[in-house]
């Protein structure tokens, strides 16, 4: 392993030029409607980690630069490009890089970024009461967002929380191109 290589390591609680590609999908969302990929999907859009161990590289390609390692099968990414085989996500913490499609899953999740533990209520609203608690730097299914809402599910509770409060929800692009 190279010794410049850096390790994107997310704790167990949640778990080059392009010559020759077409890449579509960097950049902000045209007023025109969603983007055209090569999978057929919008851009951006979340996934999840599959597996426990997945390669980023600074390019679309086994050839280019392996830059770190993601050691968080669950993990929510931003897909915010994609060739036919490979997705370009930004993760929790703004890193970007190239990923292959198989170590993608469409299933969605959420993260609490923070290091503090989340209430997770009732229902959507202010007061409500609490059912369950996320742990900081922890992981959650992500069952639907509604009107600034999220209901969150995780070890059998389940229970909503602000999407501000949570990492993996808000549509917008999270990385910009360096």
């Amino acid at each position: 392993m190279p010794s410049n290589l850096k390790h994107r390591s997310f704790q167990a609680a949640f778990g080059a030029l392009l010559t020759g590609f077409v890449v579509l999908g960097v950049g902000p969302a045209r007023a025109d409607g969603p983007k055209i990929t090569p999978s057929g999907l919008e851009v951006p859009r979340y996934v999840s980690l599959k597996y426990d161990q997945v390669n980023a590289r600074n390019g679309p390609d086994e050839a280019h630069q392996l830059l770190w390692i993601y050691h968080a099968k669950g993990m929510p990414v931003q897909v915010v490009a994609e060739t036919r085989e490979w997705r370009r996500v930004c993760d929790p913490e703004g890193g970007l890089a190239w990923v292959h499609k198989r170590t993608t899953d469409g299933r969605r999740t959420a993260m609490r970024v923070q290091p503090t533990t989340l209430p997770l209520l009732g229902s959507p609203k202010e007061g409500a009461k609490v059912t369950a608690y996320l742990k900081g730097r922890a992981v959650a299914a992500l069952d639907k967002c509604d009107k600034g809402w999220c209901k969150l599910r995780a070890d059998g509770a389940a229970g909503w929380a602000k999407e501000s409060d949570i990492w993996g929800a808000d549509p917008a692009v999270q990385c910009h191109k360096n």
